[in-house]
């Protein structure tokens, strides 16, 4: 009983004799290198070798001074005017090692401190590095003499310096692990955002307004936002601090599964699996029973380029610019892809724009509509379309690709996979095929694509008047789209025998984001005439909108 009270006290106290306000550190004045040998290899503390450069003249040695089983880290004493970037070949004669390979280390750091083993400071123990009261980062004991002790400080906090660490304090395990906890970690702004996923959810349950979007992208939004330690930010988060910057970046290491989620959606791979999927899913026949119909599609991209040429006016640079302008596409897909390849950074909040829009389509366009027209254009009714043969339905991806790519050869990854996918659904040969497209595999790239871009959403890093002025941008996008599909549906009416006119208010289904455009246009002309079904109608330029989206991201895309 008394060992193991003696165990918990050593594990759950502070190191031994170090006061409560802190040890005063100073940057170690010595230089450093990793050897990519340990204690396997026989490369234990104390071990000393040779620096050589590439004419095979000795410029220094080395001490080791920390070793594990596969690495050891090394101090170097250089000879003469010799820098370390001369560094060429590494020897530990003794063990008959004549070349062991290395990796420079960050000098910067390394600390000392003048405590040692007469203190109880023991080696591996971990604590903070301090600036006043203010957290710089986080240390680990790699080496202890007698009197002194060598820190490495393995985690800087987002932008802070190991220039500005001042004093040391020592952490019990107890200490570290209150430390991590998410409440002590906890700051307002991860609360707003946790809101905004919980808005998310409930718009996703509650009025089934895009569920198989926003829910994971409201729970992506949760998880991104739990709050994380700073020793733990770059194993778990989509977001690292970069080691030379101490700047936010996207997580480049193999071991943070957001950073990898993630990584698939700037890659730019999922949009297009998504719309192979789509394409699977997708009936053109609406489109090609009233081909006029199409042009409601492309007047609907006039919200893309409008607020195009609005961020231009705000002071974004082109390629961000055009990412936001692609918001007005209402398509989420496309705007992630084209994101991911002209503005990398703005991925998180012009995606949250995009899918909150999309989500809140029932929401924005009704006014718009109700707005642009009169009563008696509301209740025009159209004639049914023609019947769509086989023939059609099977020549109309492959000629709508060839067509389109020609004229954006840019939108090939997103329009060849929409195709593609409905020419497996329409040859009536590969159902097997258009069966997993447009089930297992979209719903895969669903749920990563949700999460990854939900869990982008960290506080820190998205909460900015940046991503504010992004949504409303977004937002003027996506209202300047469907007016400018209400209007040319107007204009196109001026020309049209009386029988053969359009329902204006299927010119808001010109955005892509399908069904839901569609929708909208059904809900609002039956409010003002229960029998007159617009569904149908409406799926025409939804669907022309999709190709629409698609085409304006090749010409942007093209461009810069």
């Amino acid at each position: 009983m008394r060992k193991l009270l003696a165990t918990l006290i050593i594990l759950l106290a502070p190191a031994a004799a170090v006061a409560d306000d802190g040890i005063e550190v100073r940057q170690s004045e010595h230089q450093y290198i990793k050897l990519l040998l340990g204690s396997d290899a026989g490369i234990d503390k104390g071990e000393s070798g040779y620096l050589w450069d590439e004419h095979g003249s000795r410029i220094g040695e080395l001490v080791v001074i920390d070793s594990t089983n596969l690495t050891a880290v090394a101090r170097v004493a250089l000879e003469g005017d010799h820098l370390l970037k001369e560094l060429y070949r590494v020897e530990i004669a003794d063990l008959g090692l004549d070349d062991v390979n290395f990796t420079l280390e960050n000098s910067e750091s390394y600390f000392l401190i003048d405590r040692g083993e007469r203190d109880g400071i023991q080696h591996g123990r971990k604590g903070q590095l301090l600036r006043g009261d203010e957290l710089i980062g986080y240390f680990r004991v790699v080496s202890v003499e007698q009197n002194s002790a060598t820190l490495i400080a393995f985690q800087i906090a987002e932008g802070k310096d190991f220039e500005d660490a001042q004093r040391a304090i020592f952490q019990g395990y107890l200490d570290q692990i209150i430390s991590t906890t998410g409440f002590v970690n906890l700051h307002y702004t991860n609360l707003i955002m946790i809101l905004v996923g919980f808005v998310f959810i409930y718009l996703a349950i509650a009025k089934d307004y895009e569920p198989l979007l926003l829910i994971p992208i409201g729970f992506g939004i949760l998880i991104g936002n739990i709050p994380l330690p700073v020793q733990l930010f770059n194993n778990l988060s989509v977001y690292m601090i970069d080691p030379v910057t101490h700047t936010f970046t996207f997580n480049t290491t193999p071991n943070s599964v957001l950073g990898i989620i993630y990584g698939l959606v700037t890659s730019g791979l999922l949009p297009p699996l998504i719309f192979l999927g789509i394409g699977a899913m997708t009936d053109f026949t609406a489109l090609l029973s009233n081909p006029k119909t199409v042009f409601l599609g492309a007047a609907a991209q006039f919200g893309v380029f409008s607020t195009f040429l609005g961020a231009l006016w705000l002071g974004f640079n082109p390629s961000a610019a055009a990412s936001i302008g692609i918001i007005g596409g209402a398509d989420g897909p496309t705007a992630i892809f084209l994101t991911s390849q002209l503005a990398p950074t703005l991925i998180g909040p012009i995606a949250i724009a995009a899918y909150s829009y999309m989500g809140l389509i029932p929401i924005i366009q009704p006014p718009v509509m109700k707005l642009l027209t009169t009563k008696k254009e509301r209740l025009i009714r159209m004639k049914p379309g023609r019947k769509v043969g086989k023939f059609e339905k099977i020549a109309f991806p492959i000629i709508g690709f060839l067509v389109t790519t020609m004229i954006a050869p840019g939108a090939i990854p997103l329009l060849g996979m929409l195709f593609f996918g409905n020419l497996l659904k329409e040859s009536g040969v590969t159902a097997r095929l258009a069966k997993t497209a447009s089930n297992a595999l979209v719903d895969t790239c669903t749920i990563l694509l949700g999460i990854g871009v939900g869990a982008s959403t960290t506080a820190q890093v998205f909460l900015n008047s940046r991503s504010l002025l992004i949504f409303v941008l977004g937002c003027l996008a996506f209202i300047f789209a469907t007016a400018m599909g209400v209007i040319f549906a107007k204009f196109m009416n001026l020309f049209l025998r009386k029988d053969n006119k359009i329902n204006p208010l299927i010119g808001s289904a010109g955005v892509s984001a399908v069904p839901d455009a569609a929708r909208v246009s059904e809900m609002i002309g039956r409010q003002y005439d229960p029998n007159n079904h617009l569904l149908m109608h409406a799926m025409g330029p939804n669907v022309a909108g999709v190709i629409g989206s698609g085409i304006a991201a090749g010409i942007l895309l093209g461009i810069f």
